[in-house]
């Protein structure tokens, strides 16, 4: 039976048509909001790049959905003399994952017949990686937001423009930290479906009983608790990409449903017998070893092989010792604008320091020492006493596996020299704490654990020294 709650567009044709299926298949994100900036409508691709379903956001503001830097003060609305003109402008969201999006925000009036304002249609391009490429393929140095000019990565930089304009489904192989986000990302941004969603699903973040409502959606009273209808990732992907991370954690009942669909490239929700052919185009990703998997019947073989058309291997980055030092200058760059400090960058011993570290965490960890030196300097050039103390004392670094080792406390001296120790006692801590959090990627929980402290006692602590910012924002608590 038709559901009569769906928003209609009468008088152009002979029948009503409904305003999803009209708005759902264009590429552009698009939201309709009332004369208050309150969401009243949005498209499938607007819900991909905010991370918000259409549900959850119906009557409130857009600036609580966008999160644009625009919002309290630039936004072309806030002046009533604008309502009736076509008004365009530029800003950063911060999307439902955290991420900030540099995008094209434009908002056209919508009138009734008689001139009275309703709305507004609210029309938002992602200028994510806009002519990055062209402005980079003059050197080999990288290719979306991806540096580098090691053999290994100029050869993933020739090959990658002829892999975007496919539709072929791509792997992605490395271990954690290499930058398949990236590469997954810039893919897609240098593809035909440019201008559609880019929808990321991290496979392993949910339990299996949510994740085949995540990507393939369901319909109302298809389980309890299923109260309305909800798209999948699949249909918010729709005339764009989908990007499945740490593929090697789906289980094996929700690798046989995507295997269908990649075969015949039709959704069925749960509780619908009624499917949405969607036009996507997947790339996944694994720091896995999947050949080994379908060998202990942990992956199929015959996904493997829908997935493996092309496959694209990162290497560590112990193995491309070339890029260790454009990295470096390259986050340096991107940070001191960010934070407007005037450093110049690193001095020689500091610099020998990093070229000789082998990195198992990769280009995430090089990142994360190029920040903490960054926040810890005060000086014209990095040196050695602002690295992280697990490179310059010959700490051991956490296994790749992250499990919690609690951190050796450094006791302070008794008789001669002791109060010297206790003076410096609270920068010791301080650097610490920031030690700890790096290692950690900013997780308190397990911070606290490496540090061998409750956790209440490193946030009073971080509270004392002013570092609540270091923490992650996305772990509550």
């Amino acid at each position: 039976m038709k559901n009569l709650s769906l928003p209609l567009i009468t008088g152009l044709f002979d029948s009503p048509i409904e305003l999803h299926r009209l708005l759902d298949h264009l590429p552009m994100a698009l939201a309709i909001l009332d004369t208050e900036r309150r969401m009243v409508f949005l498209n499938r691709a607007i819900q991909g790049l905010t991370g918000f379903r259409e549900e959850e956001v119906r009557g409130i503001p857009c600036a609580y959905i966008l999160r644009a830097n625009i919002c309290q003060f630039k936004c072309p609305l806030l002046n009533p003399a604008s309502h009736s003109e076509i008004q365009s402008c530029e800003g950063d969201i911060i999307n439902r994952d955290h991420h900030k999006v540099p995008v094209r925000i434009t908002y056209a009036p919508v009138k009734t017949s008689g001139g009275k304002l309703k709305g507004f249609l609210e029309a938002v391009e992602d200028l994510r990686f806009a002519g990055a490429i062209d402005k980079r393929s003059a050197a080999t140095y990288g290719f979306g937001e991806l540096v580098g000019r090691s053999p290994q990565m100029e050869r993933i930089f020739h090959v990658l423009p002829m892999i975007a304009q496919s539709d072929s489904s791509v792997l992605i192989t490395g271990e954690t930290g290499t930058g398949k986000d990236l590469l997954a990302e810039a893919i897609h941004q240098a593809s035909q479906r440019a201008k559609g969603p880019f929808v990321k699903v991290n496979c392993g973040a949910l339990p299996e009983t949510l994740m085949e409502s995540e990507l393939f959606g369901h319909q109302k009273g298809a389980f309890t608790g299923a109260v309305g209808n909800k798209p999948g990732r699949f249909q918010l992907a729709h005339n764009g990409s989908l990007y499945l991370t740490e593929i090697g954690d789906l289980p094996l009942p929700l690798q046989v449903k995507l295997l269908t669909f990649l075969d015949d490239r039709v959704v069925y929700p749960l509780g619908s017998t009624r499917g949405f052919a969607a036009n996507v185009r997947v790339i996944a990703a694994t720091h896995r070893n999947l050949e080994k998997m379908v060998r202990e019947g942990r992956f199929r073989e015959d996904l493997l092989f829908r997935l493996n058309v092309v496959r694209l291997h990162l290497p560590p980055l112990r193995e491309r010792q070339d890029d260790v030092r454009l990295l470096l200058d390259h986050f340096l760059n991107g940070f001191t604008t960010e934070f407007r400090k005037p450093l110049k960058g690193f001095s020689a011993k500091a610099l020998r320091i990093l070229l000789d570290y082998s990195y198992p965490g990769n280009v995430r960890e090089l990142k994360n020492i190029a920040e903490y030196a960054l926040n810890i300097c005060q000086e014209e050039y990095i040196g050695p006493k602002h690295l992280p103390s697990y490179l310059t004392e010959g700490r051991v670094h956490m296994a790749r596996t992250m499990d919690v080792v609690p951190m050796e406390t450094p006791s302070i001296a008794t008789g001669a020299g002791s109060l010297e120790a206790v003076a410096d006692w609270g920068t010791l801590e301080q650097k610490m704490i920031l030690d700890a959090l790096l290692r950690t990627g900013g997780r308190r929980g397990r911070a606290a654990d490496l540090l061998g402290w409750g956790r209440s006692t490193l946030w009073r602590k971080m509270k004392q020294y002013g570092l609540e910012s270091h923490a992650s924002r996305g772990e509550p608590g």
